[in-house]
């Protein structure tokens, strides 16, 4: 069952309450907001850096920036895009101190203002299905991973975030219009980048082997009175 959605400003309220507390250095509230965004920073900073474990270090940077400036979050824009752009830069900014002589995107100034994609956890007793289904996340997530930069920050912010339109044009300081063309050919380039790849790994997609097989077989020898 889907958890319910919170209205934005109902969320906005919960927010504000947990930044004051968070002020007042209130762990539990620190936590909270941790626990409600850490999934956010991390998928925004695997976006941009493509790699698991600076994503990770992106999002504790970004908590430790943040929790030291909270007196600059005003409340212009939400608690989780004003986190979300400290987190971008710093990924942004790694890129860049890595690979100097290439031109990044770069977001509005004024900024003290992330497994891509977790598939449903299925218990699953056959290790040849689990197998395929780790097979067919791994090439979408890498055809994520091959998507332009622009690209592919609109499509984590929109598709996997689940951030509307406007939301990830206030993120991306974009025009609403932008972002509805680069989701667009985001999805086109990821339909046909996946097409490419599947391939192999379709055949192996509906396996019917393992425990499954075994229970089967032994199923039907019993039938035929061929076991005890």
């Amino acid at each position: 069952m889907r958890p319910a959605q919170v209205s934005q400003p109902a969320a906005a309220s919960t927010d504000a309450g947990l930044v004051q507390r968070a002020r007042d250095r209130e762990e539990a509230a620190i936590r909270a907001l941790m626990q409600a965004n850490n999934r956010r920073l991390f998928r925004l900073a695997r976006g941009i850096l493509r790699n698991d474990a600076e994503a990770e270090d992106v999002v504790q940077e970004t908590w430790v920036r943040a929790f030291t400036h909270l007196d600059s979050f005003r409340g212009d824009s939400s608690f989780a895009t004003w986190l979300s752009r400290i987190a971008m830069n710093e990924a942004l900014g790694r890129l860049r101190r890595a690979r100097p002589n290439v031109e990044w995107t770069t977001l509005p100034p004024g900024t003290l203002e992330a497994q891509i994609i977790q598939f449903p956890n299925s218990a699953s007793e056959d290790p040849e299905k689990s197998m395929a289904q780790r097979e067919i996340r791994h090439v979408v997530e890498h055809a994520i991973d091959e998507l332009p930069e622009a690209f592919r920050i609109v499509f984590i912010t929109r598709v996997i975030e689940g951030m509307n339109v406007e939301e990830t044009a206030e993120l991306l300081d974009l025009k609403p219009e932008t972002v509805k063309t680069r989701l667009h050919r985001a999805r086109n380039m990821l339909k046909e980048n996946v097409e490419r790849k599947i391939g192999p790994v379709v055949m192996e997609a509906f396996p019917f082997a393992g425990r499954r097989c075994e229970r089967l077989t032994e199923a039907v020898l019993r039938r035929l009175g061929m076991t005890a």
